[in-house]
């Protein structure tokens, strides 16, 4: 009974030893907000937006679908990890069905993390630069370059054409 005992403990112990606590989602998402020119919130109001990337085979991939309405102050976008620069197209429609183009380009780092040898890799990132074209916003800066696992905050201020 003795040696049933101390085997089962020894393989109790063994499992114990084994178990890693690897992260269930290895992806990372970057947070935009809509700020009006003069450094004020703003949301879309009425206005509906789509974005739109490109994947790494190829394809076409919409990442936002018809975000629209007073509460729509800004998006989460994922980011990828073989690319050292993120595109976005952009489509804002108007109610009268006028429809307005604009591109996002995130330039980063990847820096890949090792929670064990026994998970996988995951990427962090570091915005070095984001450009827009300048259709539909007037302009777009980084206020958190870095991109992990903390809480949503925000990486990148979007200020809106105040024309539209």
């Amino acid at each position: 009974m003795r040696k049933v005992i101390v085997a089962l403990l020894t393989l109790l112990a063994m499992a114990a030893c084994s178990s890693v606590d690897c992260p269930l989602n290895h992806r990372v998402y970057t947070a935009y907000r809509l700020y009006q020119p003069d450094g004020t919130p703003d949301t879309l109001g009425v206005d509906t937006l789509w974005l739109l990337t490109t994947r790494a085979n190829g394809t076409d991939s919409v990442l936002l679908n018809r975000l629209c309405g007073p509460s729509a102050t800004g998006f989460e976008l994922p980011v990828s990890y073989t690319q050292p620069e993120d595109t976005f197209l952009v489509m804002l429609a108007d109610t009268l069905g006028y429809y307005y183009p604009d591109s996002i380009f995130v330039r980063k780092e990847n820096l890949p993390r090792f929670e064990s040898v026994d998970c996988q890799a995951s990427f962090f990132h570091r915005i070095t630069s984001v450009r827009c074209m300048g259709n539909i916003i007037d302009s777009i800066v980084i206020t958190n370059p870095d991109v992990n696992y903390d809480a949503p905050t925000e990486h990148i201020r979007i200020y809106l054409n105040p024309g539209l």
